[in-house]
């Protein structure tokens, strides 16, 4: 019979619970709000009812935990280090030490966009690969870098936190990490539609303006042309640091093949010295919402090996 465990994604509106065995299938799956109440309940609470109610039945079956959490995770401990959002009282949560006192399982916890780009090395668009740069586009930037096979973490495993390597440092906007031109504050899908709205205010996310570059409007067309800029600049200095097989681009807009995918590769490539590009291939990320689940079972399997 395969191993079974449990992983767990916690973002800032909902958590995601699934059963995944040891080759990546996902067997089972649930999911609840973690914002149901404006946070007067604290995550982690939620979280941890969650999960009761998901193995109830079936703790027996379990051989680990694996958590993939927003924020700034220090792995080591297994704690919320920080966040640069507003998640009351999410700072701090000590997430190993309560699932563990649950459980009596090994747990792990690791960052959300590490974990997606781990889901994807697994059993997703980037098997095989070694050297691997994965982001997820959306309210912000998350990033995780694998290097030789494995997860680039740091010292306290806060590495990869990508939204917040400054393309603008010397003339940039303010980001809400105190600092000023963070690449998210110009690459994110909040970026794009905080431009659009300015440009049209019918265009109130990203659906709407995909859509309307997809009906041809120049204006659109010639704004997310700008802001395609922005994520390949940011994507060719990381490349020329990590040189990498693959870039994994993840979020609601990696849908976009035609307007985003596609583009952006060419964008990159050409961003970038010409040894770099070769054997570059850039692709939309195929896990989906399954992604961060997934991948904290597989760091947990890499830790606990």
């Amino acid at each position: 019979m395969s191993k079974i465990y449990l992983g767990i994604d916690i973002g800032g509106t909902a958590v995601k619970l699934g059963l995944v065995d040891e080759t990546g299938a996902v067997l089972d799956r649930t999911e609840r709000s973690v914002s149901f109440d404006d946070y007067r309940t604290p995550i982690l609470d939620t979280v941890q009812a969650a999960a009761a109610d998901f193995t109830a039945g079936r703790r027996e079956l379990l051989c680990g935990i694996g958590v993939s959490a927003t924020g700034q995770i220090d792995s080591r401990r297994g704690i919320v280090a920080g966040t640069c959002g507003s998640l009351p009282g999410w700072v701090g949560a000590p997430i190993r030490d309560r699932l563990e006192a649950d459980y009596h399982l090994p747990v792990t916890v690791a960052n959300d966009a590490n974990c997606m780009c781990l889901g994807e090395v697994w059993v997703g668009a980037a098997q095989g690969c070694t050297d691997v740069i994965g982001i997820t586009i959306g309210t912000g930037i998350g990033g995780g870098i694998l290097t030789g096979g494995r997860l680039l973490e740091g010292a306290r495993g806060l590495g990869g936190e990508m939204g917040h390597y400054r393309t603008h440092a010397l003339d940039g906007v303010p980001c809400t990490c105190g600092a000023k031109g963070c690449w998210e504050r110009y690459a994110s899908t909040t970026a794009l539609v905080r431009a659009a709205k300015a440009m049209d205010p019918t265009l109130v996310d990203g659906r709407a303006i995909f859509a309307a570059a997809q009906a041809g409007r120049c204006d659109v067309l010639d704004l997310l042309d700008h802001w395609m800029d922005e994520i390949a600049q940011g994507l060719a200095g990381m490349v020329h640091i990590f040189n990498p097989q693959r870039i994994l681009v993840g979020g609601g807009v990696s849908a976009q093949n035609t307007l985003l995918i596609q583009p952006l590769e060419r964008k990159v490539k050409a961003a970038v010295m010409p040894a770099f590009a070769e054997g570059l291939t850039l692709t939309a990320a195929a896990l989906q919402n399954d992604a961060g689940l997934v991948g904290a079972v597989y760091y947990l399997l890499q830790q606990t090996a």
